[in-house]
């Protein structure tokens, strides 16, 4: 028997021990496959538990009381207030892949895990693979010895166990055979030295690229906008405030990418309905849940160490980010043209959390345009969404309370919303302040021109489908748009400092 199991691990087929006409895969023994971080790279506790924080917040106070009944009782409770979209669970496919040629040839295969019966019966269901189910039910937690007794009470005889972490060891050393799958290497050396092993799936461990993208350090871009009071103070030439700047934007970008990893686990769901968004690392399970929750509370601990050595007023303001943030994860973002609301304010409140950095006022020409200008970006935000739901014949968005139907109110407002923006503009550059505090005012109608520009060209690119992240990343990394920008930032500067007279 492990010559044949030796030979399929080696990729030969699988030959049986005795018999001409018996099917080899029969012969062999039942594999027995765990769920969570084998079959599936997520964790179905992890995202009940998610899933019971949206749903009733409140629940979470009895968790203390279910724990002290037990892991059995924590998930019975649970499965009565959760249901797990097992269709969108995302699945090891070389691992079904491999199941599923077995299972064809004739192997008995048979779910074991610690999750609650409900969620293993929903999977066996959904997968149409398994034989046999052992999972938590009735008050005994499958996990450790209770499974392995689960699964001989189920499987008469030898075993083959496809599992992934050390607590699947005891197991494993009861098995005939091994089926490695993403084990780490310590782990997996002395399951080599126990059991053969009949096949290896090797360890999926996330790439900084992952990391990256989970930590949305793209749209650290966007936290540039603390900088916006030093080049309107004209301050930049400041060190001392320069760096001060500096460090207020390593704070607010680490607590950003806190709340970026929080809101992505927060959207497990919906994001897997997404076209784009189901390639998330967490969605897509690249990284797991529980490293996904460690990044977001160690980047939280880092920006709020930091921003105490900018200001007690900047603690504030990162503060109130926070709990804006929190508001529109948790509630807001559902709400239609609410959350572009909000989100136009977060992006304002960058603005305001420079200013505090540094110490200066904010203008309420700077808060008027800088609301317009940001609910136009948040509204393309929206309407790009849209279009490619639209272009790939769905009609509303995952978790949101939206339609593409909407979009002809969308476009229309978000373009106002831009002249709007490039109206308040124009105001200021007519004001006495401005006049007088510009050594050249006039040629701040030259920003208006290239604000015009910049923005129309910004939503002309989203009505084609073009524009596919953010807005504002996409402003500054589009070459064109880039262009423009830094015109207008050159233009702006040239207006306070150098005479008309001189350039004529």
């Amino acid at each position: 028997m492990l010559k044949s199991l030796a030979r399929s691990a080696a990729g030969a087929d699988p030959v049986p021990p005795s018999g001409e006409g018996a099917s080899p895969s029969a012969a062999l023994p039942a594999i027995v496959v765990d769920l969570d971080g084998t079959l599936t790279r997520s964790d179905t506790l992890l995202e009940s538990l998610i899933q019971l924080a949206r749903r009733s917040p409140a629940s979470l106070l009895r968790l203390p009381l279910w724990l002290l009944g037990g892991c059995a009782v924590v998930k019975e409770e649970l499965a009565a207030r959760t249901q797990i979209a097992v269709d969108r669970l995302p699945y090891r496919e070389s691992l079904l892949a491999y199941l599923r040629r077995e299972r064809e040839s004739g192997r008995r295969i048979v779910l074991a895990t610690a999750a609650h019966d409900s969620i293993a019966q929903a999977v066996s269901r959904h997968l149409q693979l398994f034989d046999d189910v052992v999972a938590t039910r009735g008050g005994r937690n499958a996990k450790g010895a209770a499974k392995l007794a689960a699964v001989r009470e189920k499987v008469r005889g030898g075993f083959v166990y496809a599992g992934d972490s050390a607590a699947d060891i005891p197991i494993w050393e009861s098995a005939d055979a091994a089926i490695l799958v993403s084990v780490g290497s310590s782990t997996a050396r002395r399951i080599r030295r126990t059991v053969p092993i009949e096949r290896e799936f090797p360890a999926e461990r996330a790439s900084i690229a992952d990391w990256l993208h989970a930590l949305r350090v793209h749209h650290w871009l966007k936290n540039l906008l603390l900088f916006v009071p030093l080049l309107t103070a004209f301050l930049f030439l400041d060190g001392r405030k320069l760096a001060t700047t500096l460090i207020a934007f390593f704070a607010f970008s680490f607590v950003a990418s806190a709340t970026y990893v929080l809101n992505d686990l927060w959207d497990l769901d919906s994001d897997r309905e997404h076209p784009r968004k189901r390639l998330r690392p967490l969605a897509s399970g690249k990284i797991p849940i529980a490293h996904g929750v460690a990044a977001a509370v160690g980047a939280l601990l880092i920006g709020l160490s930091l921003a105490p050595l900018v200001s007690y007023d900047f603690v504030l303001m990162l503060v109130v980010y926070l709990g804006l943030t929190a508001m529109y994860s948790w509630v807001l973002k559902v709400h239609v043209l609410i959350d572009v609301l909000v989100l136009s304010l977060l992006y304002t409140l960058r603005i305001l959390a420079g200013a505090m950095a540094i110490g200066v006022t904010t203008s309420s020409w700077l808060l008027a345009f800088s609301f317009f200008v940001f609910l136009s970006l948040a509204l393309v935000k929206r309407c790009s969404e849209l279009i490619s739901l639209a272009q790939i014949g769905k009609e509303t968005v995952p978790g949101r309370d939206y339609r593409v139907s909407d979009l002809t109110v969308l476009r229309p407002l978000g373009i106002g919303s831009a002249l709007s923006a490039v109206v308040v503009f124009g105001l200021f550059i007519s004001v006495p302040e401005t006049q007088g505090r510009y050594a050249s005012p006039q040629l701040l109608w030259l920003v208006a021109i290239e604000l015009t520009y910049w923005l129309g060209r910004l939503w002309i690119k989203t009505v084609r489908g073009e524009v596919h992240d953010d807005p504002v990343v996409y402003a500054v990394t589009n070459r064109t748009s880039l262009i423009t920008v830094l015109a207008m930032v050159t233009t702006v500067v040239g207006a306070y400092f150098v005479p008309l007279d001189r350039i004529l």
